[in-house]
């Protein structure tokens, strides 16, 4: 029944995704750490003191995080299997974001094929932390193909691991990481500190999820029959490539896999990052690259499931 919860929950985000007015574990998470945050900044006033209550609140949230997921799961349980059944289906759903990414790089791409740049500068403006207003159809393609790439990491196939791991309470944990990450794990000055510990575990969590989506990656282009050979080597070769230590395999993959190149220099809100190349310009990225990576995002997913629930009944059998 476990294996058949874990199949009908990514049917179920395959499908919908992420109804904009259902509740969501993800918000409560964020209401959480916004309502943590507030506490350990009016109490802690120095960076190092900012840096233990960051800490703290990582431990806090992700903590609690767990604590009533398997408290909600057990309880749901005790009532009747059936409906223990259902809320575990539910939980995992709600951690994985493949519709949700896959809709939000899909609402970039139209208006960009409509030739409408404005709409595809705000659309995008929505889904990356960096200047928008400026960027020309070319520069909105990557920044899509990026986050696609990238978050095929955070918003499937790590859930996928710690889901493997330790089942939906342990997968809500790591979403409350990933969720850490992306409101304080910042290195500008009002988060350097307070967020230090979220960016770092935050690594952390994804360095074998991240090196498991290389291979899940070029596996999936030569499905797509794009060229997985070069997305091996690439997503070696530049997997270093990238502030973080985690983002540049899947980037690389990609880029290899579609014969493009990734990164590079951008603005920040005034402020410009000269970042490495990813991958080999073997033509020019077009507007069809966002579709591409989406299908492989897709794939990639798909046999992430697929390698997880063979894990599985390896270990523990079908139960």
């Amino acid at each position: 029944m476990t294996l058949l919860a874990w199949c009908l929950a990514w049917l179920l985000d395959f499908m919908i995704g992420d109804p904009q007015n259902w509740p969501h574990p993800v918000r409560w998470m964020g209401n959480l750490i916004n309502a943590v945050q507030r506490a350990v900044r009016r109490l802690c006033h120095s960076d190092r003191a900012l840096r233990i209550g960051g800490g703290v609140m990582w431990l806090a949230v992700v903590g609690l995080t767990y604590s009533v997921a398997w408290g909600v799961l057990r309880l749901a349980a005790w009532v009747h299997p059936w409906l223990g059944w259902g809320v575990e289906v539910w939980m995992i759903f709600t951690v994985l974001a493949g519709r949700c990414l896959a809709r939000s790089a899909q609402d970039v791409a139209r208006p960009l094929r409509e030739n409408d740049l404005a709409e595809s500068r705000i659309k995008l403006s929505w889904i990356v932390g960096r200047d928008t207003s400026a960027l020309q159809p070319e520069q909105i393609n990557r920044a899509v193909v990026e986050t696609v790439a990238e978050n095929t990491v955070d918003g499937i196939i790590a859930p996928l691991f710690f889901l493997l791991l330790g089942g939906a309470p342990l997968a809500m944990a790591y979403k409350a990481v990933n969720t850490l990450d992306s409101m304080v794990g910042y290195k500008h000055e009002k988060y350097r500190a307070i967020g230090m510990v979220s960016a770092r575990l935050d690594d952390a969590a994804n360095f074998i999820p991240a090196r498991l989506s290389w291979l899940l990656l070029s596996a999936s282009a030569w499905l797509c029959r794009l060229d997985a050979a070069r997305a091996l080597r690439i997503g070696w070769r530049d997997r270093y490539n990238h502030s973080s230590p985690n983002c540049a395999w899947s980037e690389a993959a990609v880029a290899g896999a579609l014969g493009i190149r990734l990164g590079g220099p951008n603005d920040y809100f005034g402020q410009r990052v000269d970042k490495p190349w990813i991958g080999d310009a073997r033509r020019d990225i077009a507007i069809d690259d966002i579709s591409r990576t989406i299908r492989l995002m897709w794939v990639a997913s798909t046999l992430a499931l697929l390698l997880f629930m063979a894990v599985r009944f390896w270990l523990i059998g079908a139960a």
